[in-house]
């Protein structure tokens, strides 16, 4: 169950992927734009086939994917001839030098993807709205189905709810985790009251119950005293007498903390139920999650030197990020933690980690930073609003915002993700996440 449980986190997410990209190659080809590249995942290619003027395919890395436009970069504004690039890059030294030339080798390469006809199908030379309806694409279609995953968990499947219907009696008081009882070992007051596994418990003590809160509630107020319990059993209401017993239990406290008590044992099991919830309660649902997510990226910095902490120290390791193989690992614990559940319980653990995932590429996506696609939503918006404030004080078009000058921040932000990979892929192996 648990490899199960990683096979469906990882295919779904491949297909959330492969569902982004197709955010950005609609609208792309839709205004003009020449695509000859759609992939899933990076690395040497695994199988490719071409349709019309765009190659399809999957790479053996799957940890991403791309859709390449042609003419990313607009020209410079000066056009120089090869002696004297040649001769600008000579003189050009250290870190300044380095910028200079990784922008223009970015606008070099964008340029010579375009081939004749391509004039007016760069993406460069879209309009502002239409940069942003390619670029947002690929997030809003991670948004979309994050709401739908979320519907289908809330209102197709419903929340868990344990009922008053008794789903296992257990044999004896004091079990093994495997759930054997020794040989000497007490019977349970369940099984001496004669509990069946199937009972609907009705009232407990004389206190009508409708949820397992009630019959909870009703065992711990009754102590260890007989207590005279109705159960419906194939269709006939039936009187037990149960006598509780004291075993020691974990209590969690109001403040979060746990101490050891002895509290009342029948020994009786809940069923789970799922109970659909309307429509309605769907967009709040994915706005608090939408909100919880924006809190947990606003905050990545920090959370990141706490994990470092963690792993190379001995710090608390915070559950709330964590990297590919920690959703693996959480998805297959999962999986094999609610197979007693049922498959509905472990079909819906598994879309809503989807979900989440789905929520979490929307929102770390659109930060404002290359290469992200929200570096190019925060490019094509400056773009815009530098030619809006030209039109109201009556200046020339500014023309295209030379997006290629963020190249170096671009290269900088890779390594910084990529480093971030490594850091919560050594955290997932040495200090993963643990389900409580």
């Amino acid at each position: 169950m648990f490899w199960i449980g990683v096979l469906a986190v990882a295919v779904g997410l491949m297909i959330s992927i492969a569902l982004h990209e197709i955010g950005h190659l609609v609208p792309a080809k839709k205004f003009g734009v020449r695509v000859p590249q759609y992939f899933v995942g990076f690395g040497p290619t695994l199988w490719s086939r071409k349709r019309g003027e765009t190659e399809y395919g999957v790479k053996a890395i799957p940890l991403g994917g791309f859709v390449r436009m042609v003419g990313m970069f607009p020209p410079a504004r000066t056009v120089q001839s090869e002696d004297a690039v040649a001769e600008e890059k000579l003189r050009r030294r250290g870190l300044v030098g380095w910028a200079k030339n990784v922008t223009e080798e970015a606008r070099e390469v964008s340029l010579e993807e375009l081939e004749p006809g391509d004039e007016n199908r760069a993406f460069y030379q879209l309009s502002t709205p239409k940069k942003l309806a390619v670029m947002f694409g690929g997030p809003f279609v991670n948004l979309v189905l994050s709401f739908i995953l979320f519907a289908i968990v809330v209102s197709g499947i419903g929340f868990t709810v344990y009922t008053n219907s008794v789903a296992s009696v257990s044999e004896c008081v004091q079990a093994s985790v495997e759930g054997e009882c020794a040989p000497d070992a007490a019977a349970s007051p369940s099984v001496e009251a004669g509990f069946e596994p199937g009972d609907v418990v009705v009232s407990w003590g004389g206190t009508a119950v409708e949820d397992w809160a009630g019959v909870s509630a009703a065992i711990q107020a009754g102590g260890t005293d007989p207590t005279e319990v109705v159960v419906e059993r194939d269709g006939t209401q039936t009187t037990l007498t149960v006598t509780p017993t004291l075993i020691e239990r974990e209590v969690r406290n109001e403040d979060g903390t746990t101490t050891v008590q002895e509290v009342p044992y029948v020994g009786i099991v809940s069923a789970i139920d799922h109970e659909p919830q309307p429509l309605s309660a769907v967009p709040a649902m994915v706005g608090e999650q939408l909100t919880a997510t924006v809190g947990v990226v606003l905050t990545l910095p920090q959370r990141l030197v706490s994990i470092a902490q963690a792993v190379f120290g001995s710090g608390e390791r915070d559950p709330n990020v964590i990297g590919v193989i920690g959703i693996g690992r959480v998805a297959g614990d999962l999986t094999e933690a609610s197979a007693d559940s049922g498959f509905t319980a472990q079909v819906a653990n598994i879309l809503v980690i989807l979900a989440s995932l789905n929520m979490a590429l929307f929102v770390f996506n659109m930060i404002p930073l290359p290469p992200l696609d929200g570096g190019h939503i925060a490019g094509a918006l400056f773009e815009g609003g530098r030619r809006q404030v030209a039109r109201w004080r009556n200046r020339p078009n500014p023309g295209f915002a030379d997006t290629a000058k963020l190249m170096p921040l671009t290269y900088a932000m890779v390594i910084l993700f990529l480093g971030m990979g490594l850091l919560l892929a050594v955290a997932d192996i040495f200090r993963p996440v643990v389900l409580t």
